[in-house]
């Protein structure tokens, strides 16, 4: 039976693994061909299938994530969290699209004319300590910190988002930038100071 079919029609309850099974193959199918939006439809499928299944909604929210759609990613992750509490990698998902809700608050901040980096600043730290692995939290950080002149904390989440993406080039040039610029900023401190001890 094809998986549009199954997947909607109600059945008895050990008919429905199945069936939500069969929804996941398409869905990943989907992914390959790197479709989100494809794979979206099936996983919600496969949880109108099966709503009790944690695992279903978790890898829903998953697909949100990659689709851009952090609010739609923030339900689904906080359903497979309800669902199954004791699941590492639900409350990881979780934890990760909260910290990506607040990266794009930070980035509007960042982007208001003018700026306000110190609200950014206070909503990137919650992002970092939610999601340690976040290059765009320690990337943006850098940024605020940048703004402010807080050049060693730059510096500092400059090098901090090179090492979780080494590739990225514009981590490199923020690294570079405030860097020239505490140097020329310490010279600049240390003439003055030379000048008042003659």
């Amino acid at each position: 039976m094809p998986c549009d079919i199954c997947c909607t029609i109600p059945v008895y309850k050990e008919g429905r693994h199945m069936e939500g099974d069969d929804c996941l193959k398409q869905a990943y199918g989907c992914i390959l061909r790197n479709d989100f939006e494809g794979a979206i439809r099936w996983f919600e499928r496969a949880i109108a299938a099966d709503p009790d299944n944690a695992s279903y909604y978790y890898k829903c929210s998953i697909s949100y994530s990659r689709s851009g759609k952090l609010d739609r990613a923030l339900y689904y992750a906080l359903r497979a969290v309800e669902l199954d509490p004791e699941q590492k990698a639900y409350g990881y998902q979780l934890r990760t699209v909260q910290a990506s809700l607040l990266v794009s608050s930070a980035r509007f901040d960042l982007g208001q004319q003018p700026p306000d980096p110190a609200s950014a600043i206070h909503t990137l730290q919650e992002a970092i300590e939610l999601d340690p692995l976040s290059f765009d939290g320690f990337f943006l950080l850098g940024e605020a910190y940048a703004l402010l002149n807080r050049l060693d904390d730059a510096v500092r989440c400059a090098l901090e988002a090179i090492r979780l993406n080494p590739g990225d080039d514009s981590a490199r040039t923020l690294f570079t930038d405030m860097s020239r610029k505490r140097r020329a900023l310490r010279y600049r401190q240390q003439r003055r100071q030379r000048r008042r001890n003659r």
